[in-house]
């Protein structure tokens, strides 16, 4: 017997023993498994929102029976790869589809970035687990703060929030307003409150912690309810100060840059925008107020500055139509280099704002890697290296002032509050996701701007080269959307009403911080203990 224990354990190393110890069981895998299927079809495209207020309870129920921090660990890094992989496959798309990589080598590849991101939540579940294995089952309450603050931790080191679990609210307007003081991040606590509420219910079995579940569903149930009564804006009834007309040209991605395609496309931005003012006059919308006409990033790549008759075609139909024309252009930067920009042409013809990206998407204009690290010039010389803007410059529309940002800053909560704090009455997020297809990231991407919309309490005007486009108000509901792949126009009014700024607009990831702050005391509180002890 012993001399089989011996064998046993030459065939088992110490370490792959300390390794595999962590792994959980067939129960457990489904329960893991189970929780990250039905949290990703809460997402778009799947649109089952509802079941991300119980999604996260399978996944819970692991962690607070894991043993080990460890194998919390890997039930949630298990967690995070199922989920973020099938809601962002969609990262493979272009490479499959422009660069002409084998899906064979694509999606396997996919799975290195997916399952660092992964990283986050496995480490919200450890700490969750230490917690309760410390303070008792009621610590499974604090996870809400532990995994707020893993996702706020996630943006500061990759750059990006996409699909926290808030954003799975984003077309329920009912339900997404404590985003007027937490942000995405407070609808995101909100969810998973609930779960643990829920978790807690099904593994407790005394009666107090039925009555304390009981009693925080209840909590959560009144600070949604009262959240959605908080907006202030309210344009109903209000001078109407502008019209718009949103431009959706359906600019294909593989531009050959031949001329005579090029002035074809002209042609069809032109075309698409007198329509479009038509459409103003049949609407009997004044002529009087001011005309804003928004074309959205595209593979068009104007150049305003460099290019002469860009400027005068331009120029020669704002004066003639008595409109303004907003579109995004390829500026050279001050230091040299490029930058991808906005540019606002008023009634005059004449250049009259210019804003700068600021966050700009890494791989796609930027390249996050250190110059000395070997192919990375090669890397540059592919995908380019634009400059960033550094200044929150305001678009003039009558007696309006718009706060314009370029496609993917509508994923930074930071940038949409900026606006709003510079003073701009209305949001617009002109974009282009057509490289990505016909994909969940449409809609995804749609949902981060509903979400800035909300934070900060200010209508958002969303013109994009593929779709989706839609007119987003301030309390989160969504009209007018358009199709993706083909052609359309829509015909806007917008009105100052009596806005305000909301919490979030004021003060930021307060309440991030508060969950960190939270987190961080009781983790430290748990490892104090257990040496007193």
């Amino acid at each position: 017997m012993q001399n089989a224990a011996i064998t046993r354990e030459s065939h088992h190393p110490r370490g792959l023993r300390a390794i595999t110890a962590n792994f959980p069981n067939a129960a457990e895998a489904a329960l893991v498994i189970g929780s990250g299927l039905l949290t990703l079809l809460s997402f778009p495209n799947f649109d089952l929102w509802f079941l991300a207020w119980i999604s996260l309870s399978p996944l819970f129920i692991v962690v607070a029976r894991a043993e080990k921090a460890g194998q919390a660990f890997v039930a949630g890094w298990l967690w995070g790869t199922i989920f973020f992989y099938g809601t962002c496959w969609w990262l493979a798309f272009p490479m499959v589809r422009y660069a002409h990589l084998g899906a064979w080598l694509v999606y396997p590849l996919l799975l290195l970035p997916i399952a660092f991101v992964a990283l986050f939540p496995a480490l919200a579940c450890a700490f969750a687990a230490l917690l309760v294995r410390r303070f008792g089952a009621t610590a499974l309450l604090l996870a809400p703060f532990v995994w707020v603050a893993a996702d706020w931790l996630r943006y500061v080191v990759t750059g990006q929030l996409w699909n926290a679990l808030g954003y799975s609210q984003a077309f329920h307007p009912w339900l997404i307003g404590t985003a007027r003081w937490g942000g995405v991040y407070g609808v995101t606590f909100i969810l998973l409150a609930f779960n643990a509420a829920i978790t807690l219910t099904l593994i407790g079995r005394r009666v107090q912690l039925a009555l304390l579940s009981l009693a925080v569903l209840l909590v959560a149930a009144v600070v949604v309810a009262s959240a959605d009564l908080q907006a202030t804006s309210d344009s109903s009834g209000s001078k109407t100060e502008a019209a718009i007309i949103a431009v959706q040209p359906n600019v294909p991605m593989d531009l050959a840059g031949d001329p005579a395609q090029m002035d074809f496309l002209v042609d069809r931005h032109f075309s698409l925008t007198r329509g479009g003012l038509q459409l103003t006059s049949t609407h009997q919308i004044s002529p009087q107020i001011p005309h804003l006409v928004i074309w959205p990033e595209s593979p068009m790549n104007f150049s305003y500055a460099r290019d002469p008759h860009l400027r005068k075609v331009i120029g020669d139909f704002a004066r003639s139509e008595q409109t303004s024309v907003l579109f995004n252009s390829l500026e050279p930067a001050k230091n040299g280099g490029d930058q991808n920009s906005a540019i606002l042409v008023n009634e005059k013809g004449e250049m009259s704002a210019r804003y700068d990206k600021i966050r700009l998407m890494p791989f796609g204009e930027y390249v996050p890697l250190p110059h000395w690290l070997p192919g990375a010039s090669s890397v540059r010389g592919l995908v380019g290296e634009f400059e960033p803007g550094n200044s929150y410059t305001l678009m003039p529309l009558g007696a309006l002032r718009a706060g314009v940002f370029i496609c993917i800053e509508a994923a930074h909560p930071s940038i949409a509050r900026n606006f709003t704090n510079a003073g701009a009455d209305v949001l617009i997020n002109i974009s282009n996701d057509g490289y990505l297809g016909p994909t969940a990231v449409m809609r995804q991407h749609l949902a981060n701007a509903v979400l800035r919309a909300v934070e900060n309490d200010r209508d958002l005007l969303r013109v994009t080269n593929s779709g989706i486009t839609a007119y987003i108000r301030a309390d989160g509901r969504v009209s007018d959307e358009t199709t993706g792949f083909h052609e359309d126009v829509r015909t806007w009014t917008i009105s100052k009403g009596e806005q305000g700024t909301t919490f979030y607009s004021r003060h930021g990831d307060v309440f991030v911080y508060c969950c960190a702050l939270v987190s961080l005391g009781f983790i430290s509180a748990s490892f104090m203990r257990r040496r007193v002890w």
